[in-house]
């Protein structure tokens, strides 16, 4: 997994609250295995127009979303069933943050498995990112911010900045780019000794 320390990037403005998952990622193309090949399949239903084409009044189609890497959206956002293949296809489209007052708990934790961070401000604050997107968007320019994990904060180039709270031991593991998987590894030595203190078989034999 990619360490995240500080990311600066473009803003996509999803002006929508309770996004749930099947929006996200929906169900018919949760048929891969990897954790890659999603991205293209985000938002499936509203970003595509039933000829196939782009639709262009979808906020992620707009010229000011394009190449976004920090998604703004509204309160409890990736509500829904479980399925991880919502941060995976947020993930593959190229984000790496996401920026909500709040959000659903299974897709929270989610984000933190796949090298993105869910950030929670308060509503007023969220408001201003979207008065600012969109004072962007109408003079032709995107809108650009600084996600930092190491000061817990968010921050724009014209006077934004606010802190966010993080769980310390989610926050390390994001700054070290390690999921369960590769903090479990790290203990590989001890796992084996201990398997074959109680007589276990190496794993594979």
């Amino acid at each position: 997994m990619e360490p995240f320390t500080t990311h600066q990037g473009t803003v996509a403005a999803l002006d929508r609250a309770n996004v749930d998952t099947d929006q996200i990622i929906p169900k018919q193309f949760l048929k891969r295995i990897e954790r890659t090949g999603f991205g293209q399949f985000l938002f499936f239903d509203w970003r595509f127009l039933p000829d196939g084409s782009a639709d262009p009044g979808f906020e992620l189609n707009r010229p000011e979303a394009a190449g976004a890497t920090i998604l703004l959206a509204r309160r409890n956002f990736g509500c829904g069933s479980s399925r991880e293949h919502a941060p995976w296809a947020l993930a593959d489209y190229g984000f790496r943050a996401v920026i909500a007052p709040t959000f659903a708990d299974i897709f929270f934790n989610n984000c933190f498995q796949n090298g993105m961070v869910p950030v929670k401000l308060a509503e007023a604050d969220v408001d201003e990112l979207f008065r600012r997107a969109a004072a962007a968007a109408a003079a032709g320019t995107q809108y650009r911010m600084r996600v930092d994990l190491r000061e817990c904060t968010v921050s724009d180039d014209a006077g934004f900045s606010q802190s966010f709270s993080v769980d310390p031991f989610r926050r390390q593991c994001l700054l070290e780019g390690l999921d369960d998987i590769a903090l479990s590894l790290r203990h590989a030595d001890a796992i084996s000794a201990w398997e074959a203190a109680h007589g276990l078989p190496p794993v594979g034999a």
